[in-house]
């Protein structure tokens, strides 16, 4: 069972406000609250299954929303709310499996969450963002490294966008789903790719 992304910190989504190593002009932006573009963004875990592969799952139903402070970046807030049945295992009998009580049990657990609590800018551009995850009411605090992509007006529909990138490590039996290790992987990396369009 897992969650996916590069880094071996702490975790999820997630998700969002840094800047490159070249760092991303946010004033081409205007501060304010930003959400998802549903059909430019992607949630991806990754787990490794008895050394034999490296399974990747994804969640297609998400939200996730950023408060952005251009003037001050660390001064942006950021949620995640992700639909636990809304998994993609490329398998009909396998997402049966994930979601059954014991892994997910999106029946009794229908959301995870992600929420921001703290920013921090690194020395290569980049930012942690530090949140507490919860899944199978389970809250931990996890970290995720993020890095804006880039900040401008969209060329086709003119309105103020952010990309950005999040990644991060957790261990999966820290949220009550370990079970089968050390045959899959306790630890589960995590990467978030998401554009973000300012609210109306």
């Amino acid at each position: 069972m897992k969650f996916s992304a590069l880094i071996a910190s702490s975790l999820l989504a997630s998700s969002l406000i840094a800047t490159t190593v070249n760092a991303a002009d946010l004033s081409a932006v205007p501060s304010g609250t930003y959400h998802v573009d549903p059909t430019h963004a992607y949630i991806n875990m990754q787990y490794n299954h008895l050394g034999l592969s490296n399974p990747t799952l994804s969640f297609d139903e998400f939200k996730i929303n950023m408060d952005l402070d251009t003037a001050n970046p660390t001064n942006s807030k950021v949620n995640v709310e992700i639909t636990t049945d809304s998994i993609d295992t490329g398998s009909d009998i396998f997402h049966q499996h994930i979601t059954s009580e014991k892994w997910f049990d999106a029946a009794k657990n229908p959301m995870i969450t992600f929420t921001g609590s703290e920013l921090a800018a690194n020395d290569d551009g980049t930012f942690n963002l530090t949140g507490d995850l919860t899944i199978k009411d389970t809250t931990k605090p996890v970290v995720l490294v993020v890095t804006i992509n880039n900040a401008m007006m969209h060329p086709m529909n003119k309105k103020p966008v952010v990309g950005v990138s999040a990644v991060g490590g957790l261990k999966r039996s820290d949220w009550g789903l370990g079970a089968n290790a050390p045959y899959i992987s306790d630890e589960v990396k995590l990467e978030i790719q998401a554009e973000m369009f300012k609210a109306e």
